[in-house]
């Protein structure tokens, strides 16, 4: 994929002027997949991964829908409030928008669709923007920062910004339905070997505070439950999650020895997530295995759609539609990512980086 991204110096002057003095950091930069798009997709005419239509976005004002994967808002938000800014980061592609130059606060380069592979997400989604790509829209970001700042300001205001990354589903997703002859050990190390490259680069670009969560059981979504006979978990597609946490753990103790002033929070999102599954009634939610918005089996054999069928008790779903959590999921997720304990987050929460 092919973008031409402008970013003007006097976009740059202006929004850093009015910068959120409250927060607790001076950005957020977001990267990821449809669990962390606030609407990037809603610029790329030809992406079969949108949600810029009905029934998403119901639970906002005038229930409109805004390109989040979500009834409302998700876990990139949910963090950005905790973290003291009155709204998420708008996404990179949006740039010409009006609305950003009201502020800078960061800005969300996550896609729906992508992954850690550039390959990721092309064949079935026709366009999204892989994490590499996303990090060379941050990496013209850092440029116009730099010419506009200097260099050693633009360092230490990237030092103290907060890059939340959640990214890794759709390689899993995309291994597990193709049936591949590779080794699950073979591509998991493949997978976590390109990330480290992707982490580096972003590191030897400024990066010092990262935010990552890990994948969730993945095998547990709606649309997984519906090819089991039983409606049970696909556990080898949870097996692959949760190895792939552990593999992040190892590599990320690994980086932060390796980069001076390196601090990070890694979010077990397969602990936090199967947490519920197993006690819902703890956390308010009555509906675990079943999409609030679809059609047919565990109504999720199809998207969430203008037809679809829509749950009225949203707050009580886990999931919205058969691949994606509900906003009080997203809320709950936050929340344990920002005070949790180690049992979800290590070796810090975010909160504590926030302020590291």
């Amino acid at each position: 994929m092919a973008i031409k991204w402008r970013f003007p110096l006097v976009f740059l002057s202006l929004v850093l002027a009015v910068n959120g003095a409250e927060a607790d950091v001076p950005a957020i930069f977001i990267l990821g997949d449809s669990t962390a798009d606030v609407g990037t997709n809603n610029f790329l005419p030809s992406s079969m991964s949108r949600a810029d239509f009905p029934y998403n976005g119901i639970d906002f004002s005038n229930s409109t829908p805004t390109g989040r994967f979500s009834n409302g808002l998700n876990t990139a938000d949910f963090l950005a409030n905790l973290l003291g800014y009155e709204e998420s980061p708008k996404p990179f592609l949006s740039l010409n928008s009006s609305s950003l130059f009201k502020w800078f606060g960061g800005f969300s380069f996550a896609s729906g669709g992508s992954g850690i592979f550039d390959t990721t997400g092309q064949r079935i989604n026709k366009n999204c923007i892989p994490l590499a790509e996303q990090i060379q829209q941050f990496s013209l970001v850092r440029s116009n920062l730099s010419a506009l700042m200097g260099p050693v300001a633009t360092e230490t205001y990237l030092s103290k910004s907060l890059f939340f990354i959640s990214i890794g589903s759709n390689d899993m997703f995309e291994y597990y339905s193709s049936n591949s002859s590779i080794p699950k050990e073979q591509f998991l190390s493949s997978l976590v070997a390109t990330y480290e490259n992707h982490l580096k680069t972003l590191l030897n670009l400024g990066a010092r505070k990262l935010g990552i969560i890990s994948v969730a059981p993945i095998g547990c979504c709606p649309s997984l439950r519906v090819l089991n006979a039983t409606g049970g978990c696909i556990e080898e597609l949870n097996d692959h999650a949760k190895a792939f946490h552990s593999k992040l753990a190892v590599l990320m103790n690994k980086l932060s020895s390796e980069f001076e002033g390196l601090k990070y929070s890694l979010g077990n999102a397969f602990e936090m997530t199967i947490n519920v599954i197993q006690n819902p009634l703890a956390f308010n939610f009555t509906q675990v295995d079943t999409a609030c918005c679809g059609t047919g089996k565990l109504n999720a054999e199809n998207f969430c759609k203008p037809d679809a069928n829509l749950c009225t008790n949203r707050d009580q779903y886990l999931f919205w539609d058969r691949f994606h959590p509900t906003q009080a999921a997203y809320k709950l997720a936050a929340v344990t990512l920002y005070g949790g304990g180690p049992q979800f987050v290590t070796p810090i929460n975010f909160a504590q980086l926030a302020k590291a």
